[in-house]
């Protein structure tokens, strides 16, 4: 089994039973107690779960100021942001003005992009690089790099975005809520996307099912404000007309 299925086993497990041991996660997966002991951590890091002595018990999923690094979210759902990545990367076109926001799903839409003549802009670093190394016409926002999610952030990043007229623009977020809208953790990232979401005359926000219903620090954008694209339906989201569930 994918370490991602394990992660998905143990999550739905929580949601029904609200706290897990690692024993019972092991018998049930048919694994090693290290192994689980691993994924449980993992969930952990990134904010999915909290690790207690023998298991875990269920993170609150309604509001979260928790901000995992790049390298601990690269490791949930890595399946379904790729899935995503690709449908959004075929949105590009010839002539598009693009602003690429920072983010793990963002940037794996790199791993796709084919359309060498749009030109992007970014406040991330290393999307930046590889834009370039496949050719790509890139401008990077300039201003204070944030180390944990590798963006490029404050008023100089604020100013130069509030000169661009993008045609469409590719948001991340920590939590997406019909009350709340799209969230992140940091003010300073927020006003980022807010500013660059603003300027973009189509919007999109890339997010796996694991992010509805939750709701960070920092509001960045309406719900309504931006079309979303996910890996599959959440309950009580189904019906929203700004939704596009990707297929397989």
């Amino acid at each position: 089994m994918l370490s991602e299925q394990r992660y998905d086993v143990i999550l739905k497990l929580l949601e029904e039973k609200k706290s897990i041991t690692v024993a019972e996660v092991k018998d049930l997966l048919h694994t090693s107690e290290s192994t689980v002991r691993r994924d449980i951590t993992t969930l952990h890091n990134a904010g999915r779960l909290v690790k207690v002595f023998g298991g875990a018990v269920a993170a609150d999923k309604n509001y979260t100021a928790y901000e995992p690094t790049v390298a601990q979210k690269t490791e949930v759902n890595k399946e379904e942001k790729f899935l995503i990545a690709r449908y959004a990367a075929a949105l590009i076109g010839t002539e598009d003005f693009i602003y690429l926001d920072a983010g793990t799903t963002t940037g794996y839409m790199l791993e796709y992009v084919k359309e060498t003549h749009a030109c992007f802009v970014t406040n991330a670093v290393a999307h930046a690089q590889k834009l370039a190394a496949k050719g790509i016409r890139v401008i990077l926002v300039g201003g204070e790099l944030k180390s944990s999610t590798e963006a490029v952030v404050g008023s100089q990043a604020v100013e130069t975005l509030r000169q661009y007229h993008f045609t469409k623009g590719f948001f991340g977020a920590n939590g997406i809520s019909k009350k709340a809208g799209f969230t992140t953790p940091d003010a300073n990232e927020a006003l980022i996307k807010k500013v660059a979401m603003e300027q973009c005359k189509t919007r999109y926000v890339l997010s796996d099912h694991s992010k509805f219903g939750e709701i960070s620090s920092v509001t960045f954008a309406p719900f309504l404000g931006a079309e979303i694209l996910t890996d599959k339906a959440v309950d009580g989201y189904e019906e929203c007309k700004n939704l596009t569930v990707v297929d397989r």
